[in-house]
């Protein structure tokens, strides 16, 4: 299947050459864009003068718009598979094939890697990709500060509550989607912190969303966007637009419209 990795880029000078080097030694047959936010640094001339595919936005989008972007150029080159992973180094393109295979057998709309998954068997939406990737995993796995284990816990209990679903890692930027989540996502995608709301977003679009346990490290360089007082915004505003997806109105026929418009081959999917 045809795969584009979208790599969305705001200051990730210091990192962004090995990030895209490294998917390209492990991955070879997968295709790579990085999508410059208007960083401010020489992201876009490190990603020019090394031939790294580059695509500026002339305006600040913030990670929503960078991604759904991605998946807009995803749907107009019919990719079949879109997959999201951070330019700063933390997602591990070793763990790509574990993401991949729940998309290739069809038992998928929509992957999300879980740093958590290994360490409590609740995901019932995952358990039988669990033991098959276990010997991949390394015996560690950054996971991120306590504080912010204990807003990823939030969010998969207040997500549960909405839809019935537990997702471990409902903040994972690291994820794959087939044809019929990418033109989902070019319709309704959150502009701020999306990840958590595109989680609600699919499931309430009835996709079949799944977790596989993956590994990730410590960014390669760079600074979160999410600091500590921004955090209290951030937990208000996401569970809030949470909320809001899960009463939205579903895409129903005009998703599946706008699928048979843009690819012309549904039985593909």
């Amino acid at each position: 299947m045809k795969t584009l990795i979208i790599i969305p880029a705001y200051n990730e000078e210091n990192s962004i050459q090995s990030v895209v080097q490294e998917i390209q030694r492990t991955v070879p047959t997968v295709d790579v864009l990085v999508i410059n936010d208007c960083s401010t640094d020489r992201t876009l001339q490190r990603c020019k003068s090394t031939g790294i595919p580059v695509l500026s936005l002339p305006v600040n989008l913030g990670i929503g718009g960078v991604v759904q972007t991605g998946y807009l150029y995803a749907v107009e080159n019919k990719y079949d598979i879109a997959v999201q992973m951070d330019g700063d180094g933390q997602h591990n393109p070793q763990m790509l094939a574990a993401l991949l295979v729940p998309i290739f057998s069809g038992d998928a709309d929509m992957v999300i890697g879980s740093r958590f998954l290994s360490d409590r068997e609740k995901s019932g939406n995952a358990l039988h990709l669990k033991n098959r990737w276990r010997k991949e995993m390394p015996e560690a796995s950054f996971k991120s500060t306590a504080m912010r284990r204990m807003g990823i816990r939030f969010f998969e209990r207040w997500i549960h509550v909405l839809s019935g679903r537990r997702i471990t890692d409902a903040t994972s930027g690291f994820r794959a989607c087939n044809r019929v989540a990418m033109n989902l996502f070019t319709l309704d995608y959150a502009k701020d912190y999306p990840e958590p709301e595109a989680v609600m977003t699919a499931l309430r679009n009835g996709l079949r969303v799944v977790e596989v346990p993956v590994s990730m490290r410590e960014r390669q360089a760079g600074v979160s966007s999410i600091g500590r007082l921004k955090s209290i915004y951030y937990m208000f505003k996401v569970s809030l637009a949470v909320l809001v997806s899960a009463t939205k109105p579903l895409h129903g026929s005009r998703l599946f419209g706008h699928l048979e418009a843009t690819q012309g081959e549904k039985g593909m999917l």
